[in-house]
């Protein structure tokens, strides 16, 4: 998944998650964007600094040494209490865009992202679960990935 910072026509910045830049330009062209503030369908890319991995400086390992852990996922198909309605119309679309365009590999997350980032395996936008044990063992390896509230789908 690649991560984009968006803005809208009217100024508002958000980010937006793609399996590649290839479906985010197919996404904006067939009119799927829009602001989360506004709605505006006038959605472009902004311009971002670029993730560059050169392992933990120190600092960051401090703060990791006494950051709590991660709380427990939500379980698949339900979202906290009391969530926005436009929160929840949102984590909607992101649901179905990555179910529309990512492989479901199950709880064999961990192994598949591990596998691409060493090239054992062919990229390709994934979704899945894990446990907190693999997910510490991606951090490690710096394998950056991202936990989404798998909330209801809008048809249900």
């Amino acid at each position: 998944m690649i991560r984009y910072q968006l803005r809208c026509g009217a100024g508002h910045e958000f980010e937006g998650w793609f399996p590649g830049s290839a479906a985010f330009e197919r996404q904006a062209a067939a009119g799927l964007l829009s602001c989360p503030h506004c709605a505006s369908p006038d959605v472009t890319r902004a311009l971002m600094a670029p993730a560059v991995h050169t392992g933990m400086p120190a600092r960051q390992a401090e703060a990791a040494a006494v950051t709590p852990a991660m709380p427990a996922p939500t379980p698949p198909g339900h979202a906290p209490q009391a969530m926005p309605d436009t929160m929840l119309a949102l984590l909607q679309k992101i649901r179905d865009t990555v179910e529309a365009e990512c492989e479901d590999v199950g709880d064999r997350f961990a192994e598949e992202a591990l596998g691409m980032h060493h090239g054992e395996r062919e990229a390709r936008g994934i979704y899945g679960s894990m446990t907190q044990e693999e997910h510490a063992e991606l951090d490690e390896a710096g394998v950056e990935v991202h936990a989404i509230p798998w909330v209801r789908r809008a048809d249900s």
